[in-house]
């Protein structure tokens, strides 16, 4: 009798375990809809304070932690500019950080200075006028982990079917909310300056044998055989450099930014956004942009790097 009940007891609170934890995986968004769409972006422009890495995604955590005990109360972002999938682990690249201010707001400069005495950069980036986008919820450790297998399948099937040009991806850690986006215009402005060092560094020793000049003296590269990645005059409305000294001021312009294994290769050839069904409202509450109120087109960026069609702005 005793052996039998000890035996109910132990199933009891094996039973009451599983229960427990099937609850908190659910808490945690197990059970929660992952709905991607293309609108107006859930933030305007934002100025953060970042710094760059290059490795394993996996390693992000400790940035997100040394940006948050700078200002506990800022909201964190992070800006990854390589598909995991297609890339290795050790040349992705990433950005993460705080977010010091939003729309017309201006950051302290009490607020830079301090971001930066723990070696932190500056910079700022537009609110594109489209964007591809999803929600998860985050209110455990366990979010993060189910947000990485749950919504970028999700939105790298989406962008792929509609054949978009969407990258870099962005996620804004906002509350009990994390916000994924991936813009559809301006995707050159959310390039820090650290991605074109990277990309020379990566490209050099492949461009310098590709230009390699004939017996004639002619340079036997073709004019589309690899991507130029030249600094055109800055276009951004707000430059990180008016926020503090020694903030670099060279902004990207809209043309072809991306790498091989950036994750603007998850479309074969970008379409127009003038083709989707934008849906919903911007969390600030603007109403949302139809394709007839602002007939934007993105350049079609081909599978191979060519020579980049320019997007209008």
């Amino acid at each position: 009798m005793s052996d039998l009940l000890l035996l109910g007891l132990i199933g009891g609170l094996t039973l009451l375990l599983l229960l427990t934890l099937l609850a908190f995986a659910g808490y945690s968004g197990l059970l929660a809809g992952v709905a991607v769409s293309a609108g107006s972006p859930p933030v305007r422009n934002v100025t953060m304070a970042y710094k760059f890495h290059v490795g394993p995604y996996g390693e992000t955590g400790r940035l997100f932690t040394e940006s948050c005990s700078v200002s506990p109360k800022l909201r964190s972002v992070a800006v990854y500019y390589d598909n995991p999938r297609m890339v290795p682990s050790e040349k992705c690249r990433c950005a993460v950080g705080s977010i010091l201010s939003e729309g017309e707001e201006s950051p302290s400069r009490e607020l830079i200075r301090l971001y930066q005495k723990f070696g932190f950069k500056v910079f700022s980036f537009p609110a594109p006028s489209h964007v591809v986008m999803a929600t998860f919820p985050y209110t455990t450790p366990l979010s993060i982990w189910l947000a990485t297998r749950r919504v970028h399948p999700a939105l790298d099937a989406y962008i792929k079917e509609r054949k978009l040009c969407a990258h870099p991806r962005l996620e804004i850690y906002q509350q009990d909310q994390v916000y994924f986006m991936c813009p559809l215009a301006r995707q050159g402005d959310f390039y820090v300056p650290e991605v074109k060092e990277t990309e020379r560094k990566f490209r050099g020793p492949a461009e310098a044998n590709d230009a390699q000049v004939d017996g004639t003296g002619t340079d036997t590269m073709s004019d589309t055989s690899s991507v130029s990645l030249e600094v055109g005059p800055g276009s951004r409305e707000t430059s990180a450099a008016t926020l503090s000294p020694g903030v670099s001021s060279r902004g990207w312009d809209d043309g072809d930014t991306r790498s091989e294994h950036s994750y603007s290769e998850s479309g074969a050839s970008g379409s127009s956004f003038e083709e989707l069904d934008l849906e919903g409202e911007g969390p600030l509450g603007e109403a949302r942009v139809g394709p007839e109120a602002e007939p934007l087109g993105v350049a079609k960026w081909p599978r191979e790097p060519s020579t980049p069609e320019k997007g209008e702005e």
